[in-house]
């Protein structure tokens, strides 16, 4: 059977128009991917970031004919914003979600309706039964506010049984963190697909910032391409994806369900890691 292969974008800032990113979601869906997720954006953890998703999703669904993944971060949502927004994501046709608790903002107090993606996954679930196929994430080098691996399991194993449909893991760099990961929840009982996320490198800074923010570690390998092409961004770029490539190579050999990509809206990056796997996927 072969694997998944996805990708996933964020929306336009607020103040430009949708179609701006039309010219991306149709490369993207000429590479025939599974389906193409949608973050909320900046500040995304809020009802109107959900609409400017919403719009995006209904395109890729629409206008590009591919399925839509729309993501629902639920920290700052109130049980009838996330009512509201199933209703749209069900009037525009859209059957899959990615429900995810959602990075706190500063100087925003979380709404207390959903502290965990567990309560936002039970909420779907009893509200509108099986009517979508939820998603959720996991994190194959733990949750970076958890501090003990096995119990990061636990709580992943209770967001499961809530009624998730598939995984979307976290970006990694080292392969070995993946597959470890893989053995340590299949032992558990939790069989659902779980799709590898990575993020190629295109830029030192940007993958500073993100490794900050999830906590993945960098082997040796990568720090040195860092070192040696950080300052060279046509060859950081092209280091970048040769890297995921091998990345992607070797998780398809040892049966890893899917590659979900996170292009960060870069359709060069997609079409060149595209072409050098597709006879892998």
């Amino acid at each position: 059977m072969s694997a998944n292969f996805s990708f996933e974008v964020f929306p336009p800032k607020q103040d430009m128009p949708v179609n701006v990113i039309y010219d991306t979601l149709e490369k993207l869906s000429d590479l025939n991917p599974n389906f193409i997720s949608v973050t909320c954006g900046a500040g995304g953890s809020s009802a109107n970031a959900g609409g400017r998703m919403i719009e995006v999703a209904a395109a890729i669904k629409h206008k590009y004919n591919r399925k839509a993944v729309a993501h629902i971060p639920c920290i700052n949502l109130s049980k009838d914003d996330v009512l509201k927004m199933l209703a749209e994501l069900d009037g525009q046709g859209i059957d899959e979600i990615l429900a995810l608790r959602g990075d706190r903002v500063p100087g925003v107090e979380p709404k207390k309706d959903f502290l965990h993606a567990s309560d936002l996954i039970s909420f779907i679930r009893k509200e509108t039964g099986n009517k979508f196929k939820i998603y959720a994430a996991c994190y194959p080098e733990g949750h970076t506010e958890s501090t003990d691996f096995d119990k990061d399991i636990e709580y992943l194993k209770q967001k499961v049984d809530a009624g998730v449909d598939g995984l979307i893991s976290q970006l990694f760099f080292d392969n070995r963190f993946f597959l470890y990961f893989i053995e340590k929840i299949r032992r558990v009982g939790i069989n659902v697909s779980v799709e590898a996320g990575i993020m190629p490198v295109t830029n030192k800074k940007q993958i500073e910032k993100m490794v900050n923010i999830c906590g993945a570690n960098l082997p040796v390998k990568f720090r040195k391409i860092l070192d040696k092409y950080g300052e060279n961004p046509v060859a950081l770029k092209d280091a970048g994806i040769i890297y995921a490539c091998e990345q992607i190579a070797d998780l398809l050999a040892n049966d890893a369900d899917g590659i979900h990509l996170y292009v960060m809206n870069n359709v060069y990056v997609a079409h060149r890691i595209s072409d050098a796997v597709k006879n892998l996927i």
